[in-house]
């Protein structure tokens, strides 16, 4: 992966601005995709290749990772 060119981090346009935002950053190359907390810039990064970022989407979409 390190050898990987990334875009710049990004947060969604639906952020409020509160203290529960990610930040993604994605592959060139568009075969990754990087998160990380938007409060915590220099603490770990989840990668996911394209079929995992795909599921990711749609479970969140979908409520999977929904707090009850």
């Amino acid at each position: 992966m390190s050898d990987l060119a990334f875009r710049p981090w990004r947060k969604s346009t639906k952020s409020d601005g509160g203290q529960n935002c990610v930040e993604v950053s994605d592959a060139v190359d568009g075969s990754t995709m990087l998160v990380r907390d938007s409060k915590d810039r220099s603490g770990p990064v989840l990668t996911f290749g394209n079929a995992g970022w795909t599921a990711f989407i749609a479970g969140a979409r979908n409520g999977q990772f929904d707090l009850t």
